[in-house]
């Protein structure tokens, strides 16, 4: 039986346009999601790359500095190898009995807490710093496997606005480029190589790092410790490469 179109029911325009209006948004997302798929797909890759290259930096490296080695015993000389670039502090002591000037040096080095952990570019201005602070904290040049575990394990950014900072921990590379993008830093490969090799972006991700906040050591630190130097014995001051092994311990 052939139905009357006047005779039917009439869908009210306003359903009729919130229907378009949904249709028009699904379309948009699936268009932005495919999108954002593609632009994945691309940095993964871009991403990939990055850290191939980073690699057969960091082997080259090692190798030119074996080849060097090997150069100047087969010469009989010696082989001094270049300074360390990047330090690692970390504060072992709390705030009693600071005085006021290391006190004030702890804060421009951002050690406020007790072990918290900071990446620092060697000049001669930071060595007099380290110097003026040096009881109250342990230091020493980081290989490349402790920088990568810091960031992964305990790297954190300061992200917010207006002035009100939060401590967010890196989750993906999202984060690392909406903060760091405009340096063309945009995964934890990329800020692992500026930190380790000094590179000329470093301070920008040293300031966007949050401070490190790192355990108590497994084992403690000893009170007698604390009051000496490493090289007497103790805890505080320049370990060198052996701030690795501290580092195991906090991390």
């Amino acid at each position: 039986m052939a139905t009357n179109p006047e005779t039917e029911p009439r869908v009210p325009e306003s359903i009729l346009k919130k229907r378009a209006t949904r249709e028009r948004i699904s379309a948009q997302r699936t268009a932005a999601a495919r999108k954002a798929k593609a632009t994945r797909r691309v940095r993964r890759k871009e991403i990939t790359k990055r850290a191939e290259q980073y690699a057969l930096e960091y082997r080259d490296a090692e190798r030119a500095a074996v080849e060097a080695r090997r150069a100047a015993r087969r010469e009989g000389k010696f082989y001094v190898p270049e300074g360390a670039k990047v330090a690692f502090v970390i504060r072992i002591r709390g705030i009693r009995g600071v005085a006021p000037k290391p006190r004030k040096i702890l804060q421009l080095l951002r050690l406020r807490q007790l072990h918290n952990g900071v990446f620092l570019k060697i000049n001669y201005a930071t060595l007099r710093m380290l110097q003026a602070v040096e009881p109250y904290v342990a230091y020493g040049y980081p290989n490349l496997k402790s920088v990568r575990e810091l960031l992964y394990k305990r790297g954190c950014l300061k992200m917010g606005r207006l002035g009100a900072w939060s401590r967010m921990p890196i989750t993906d590379n999202d984060m690392i480029e909406k903060a760091l993008g405009k340096h063309g830093i945009v995964c934890t490969e990329d800020m692992v190589h500026e930190l380790f090799t000094c590179g000329p972006h470093f301070k920008q991700v040293n300031k966007a790092l949050w401070p490190f906040k790192l355990s108590a050591p497994k084992g403690g630190f000893s009170r007698v410790g604390k009051l000496r130097h490493f090289v007497e014995g103790g805890e505080h001051g320049n370990r060198e490469h052996l701030i690795n092994q501290l580092i195991r311990k906090m991390n």
